[in-house]
């Protein structure tokens, strides 16, 4: 099934692969954004899920550990944002640019000493003679754990949001923080908590890229991955099934634009390159724009800090 010299199987496969990273920080910032918080900190958190996901892994020879451990040192920078934002009242998108900032530098002081060495290999789940399947067996059971994970989280995420008393609530904190105060809801907690399931989610995703995607460690590894998660998110309007549509479309603009180069197309690829990061900034400027915001269905308490003293 090749089109231009493309292998459409491969390509689809592919793409699956390469939208993880994107597909888990989008879930994680859906769940904050619908608790009423904005963090621009996901590409902070992301590579330090990925040069801490990396380090744990080389270290221990587990990528199991490597994922807990890149979770967690996202989960840790997200905890800071959280402090400053819903303890200290900091303006949440100057302190999720500066989370940004602050994890790219530490996060190249942090992996000095790992540049040009291996992970430990994440293996495909071994679904036996399913994966000799015609076409099917190569597009959906030739992945690693990951992979299905992921996918899993989408339609869990898109049940506790949409079916259970912990959704509600949470939408309940992003649409008015004001009135789920009143009814004796712990606004600040649970944002809390959402704020710290993000970021493991972007940690997550940050140490797929650095064990699995890549897989080695450089400077800068997640190649603003972080803002892309972001977009996906506003162009889903802040649902689950979407931000998978959304992932698998950035995921296969990227695969997309290697295989046209590895086949010599004559399209020049540095336009396919171009359009996620020209799709991330229109919406973004949709999503700043109160009219857009209403259409797009925002959390009406999106961005907006809140004290109990008020």
């Amino acid at each position: 099934m090749d089109i231009g010299g493309i292998n459409l199987v491969v390509l689809v496969a592919s793409l699956m692969v390469a939208a993880v990273p994107i597909l888990l920080a989008a879930l994680g910032e859906l769940v904050v954004e619908k608790a009423g918080v904005l963090n621009l900190g996901v590409e902070g958190m992301m590579i330090m899920g990925a040069i801490c996901g990396f380090i744990t892994a080389v270290g221990t020879g587990s990528p199991l550990l490597g994922f807990l451990g890149g979770a967690l040192g996202g989960m840790v920078l997200s905890l800071v944002f959280a402090f400053l934002t819903q303890v200290l009242l900091a303006n949440q998108v100057a302190t999720g640019l500066a989370l940004t900032l602050f994890g790219l530098g530490l996060s190249s002081l942090m992996g000095q000493n790992y540049n040009g060495i291996k992970p430990p290999l994440t293996g495909a789940v071994p679904f036996g003679p399913l994966r000799d399947i015609p076409v099917l067996g190569r597009i959906v059971f030739s992945h690693d754990w990951v992979v299905y994970f992921s996918v899993a989280m989408v339609v869990l995420l898109w049940w506790v949001l949409k079916a259970t008393r912990l959704g509600l609530i949470i939408r309940a904190v992003g649409e008015s923080h004001e009135a789920a105060h009143a009814l004796g809801y712990k606004v600040n907690r649970i944002r809390l908590g959402a704020i710290a399931f993000g970021g493991a989610m972007a940690g997550m995703g940050g140490a797929y890229v650095s064990l699995v995607r890549v897989p080695q460690w450089v400077d800068g590894i997640t190649a603003g991955a972080g803002w892309i998660a972001l977009a996906i998110v506003v162009f889903a309007s802040w649902k689950p099934w979407r931000a998978l549509i959304g992932a698998y479309l950035f995921g296969g603009i990227s695969v997309l634009q290697l295989n046209l180069q590895a086949a010599g197309s004559a399209i020049p690829v540095e336009y396919l390159s171009m359009s996620p990061y020209l799709i991330t900034i229109l919406v973004l400027v949709i999503m700043s724009s109160g009219r857009g915001r209403a259409a797009l269905n925002a959390p009406a308490a999106l961005g907006q800090n809140f004290h109990a003293a008020r």
